[in-house]
């Protein structure tokens, strides 16, 4: 062992797994605007199962222990670095639901950015799915973000004979 060793990161920890690739995506989305914000800590929280207690919801202790191994891997290694290892090791169902709470993930705060929308590209390229395959369950995340059907009467979703349908 180099007296440098310890700083080059987590190497003693059992490498990627789909799990590890879940948490490790949702933190490169996070952090792909340049600021995590509230709503998209609560989302990550939501999906990886936050602990209650004290009536404030937290990590338990092998999340907390997941997400600081993700974290730790950002910090080091790129997102196509990352895409390179993981994409191989996933199923096409892990694929998907990774997809599926990045797009969640990303509106969380409201709209997509800019960066949002190009890094979700990369992982659509590395997971080799096609943005018509993916439509459908983008429309789906769309409607169930879309509040504004309740506060807003004449939404054109709203209007008599409206029906929501899925474009497969």
């Amino acid at each position: 062992m180099g007296l440098f060793d310890m700083f080059k990161g987590d190497k003693s920890t059992e490498g990627m797994t789909p799990h590890f690739a879940f948490a490790t995506s949702l933190l490169y989305m996070m952090q792909s605007d340049g600021e995590m914000d509230n709503e998209e800590v609560g989302q990550l929280l939501a999906v990886l199962g936050g602990e209650k207690s004290g009536g404030t919801i937290g990590v338990g202790a092998n999340n907390r222990a997941l997400l600081d191994r993700a974290l730790k891997y950002i910090r080091s290694n790129s997102i196509d670095t990352f895409l390179k290892e993981a994409a191989p090791i996933l199923t096409d169902a892990q694929k998907m639901c990774i997809l599926v709470n990045l797009v969640d993930s990303s509106l969380a705060d409201g709209e997509p950015e800019r960066q949002e929308q190009e890094l979700f590209a990369k992982f659509l390229t590395a997971f080799n799915i096609t943005e018509q395959r993916f439509t459908p369950f983008f429309e789906v995340i769309m409607l169930k973000n879309d509040r504004s059907v309740f506060l807003d009467q004449s939404h054109p979703k709203n209007q008599p004979g409206y029906q929501v349908s899925l474009n497969v």
